[in-house]
């Protein structure tokens, strides 16, 4: 299985969050604008058609899962990026990367074998072919 080919420090119920967390759209839009500046959770909410709730709901995804942290300023939970959880997803994502290149590359040697000897078969038969159609020129123009 491929999640049992990766060196990442983390674990399935980790692995489980972080997926959870970049499925849905909301959730990384969020993220993607909490890593060029912070947000009140309140502001967050004021992008989207949804609930406060339904934002805060979001946001505590992305927290479960390392992405982003709060902060309780006054009355304000400012939400801002987590760099390192950020870091450990890419560079979970870029072990991915690494297993399917590897896989298509595989699959790639596979086709390439598979077709080399169908071309010989088919090179072979058209030497043949070709031996044959001048054998025949030899018969007729004696």
């Amino acid at each position: 299985m491929v999640v049992d080919q990766l060196r990442t420090q983390l674990n399935d119920d980790d692995l489980d969050r972080l997926f959870q967390a970049f499925a849905d759209t909301t959730r990384r839009d969020i993220v993607r604008r909490v890593t060029v500046g912070e947000y009140s959770v309140s502001g967050l909410a004021a992008l989207y058609a949804m609930s406060f709730a339904a934002v805060q709901k979001h946001v505590a995804v992305l927290e479960r899962a390392s992405l982003v942290s709060k902060e309780k300023r006054g009355r304000e939970q400012i939400v801002r990026a987590n760099h390192d959880g950020l870091q450990r997803a890419r560079r979970l994502l870029d072990e991915y990367e690494v297993i399917w290149r590897q896989r298509a590359e595989r699959i790639a040697d596979l086709l390439a074998e598979t077709a080399a000897p169908n071309q010989a078969t088919q090179a072979s038969k058209a030497t043949r072919k070709a031996g044959t159609s001048k054998l025949k020129v030899r018969k007729g123009s004696s």
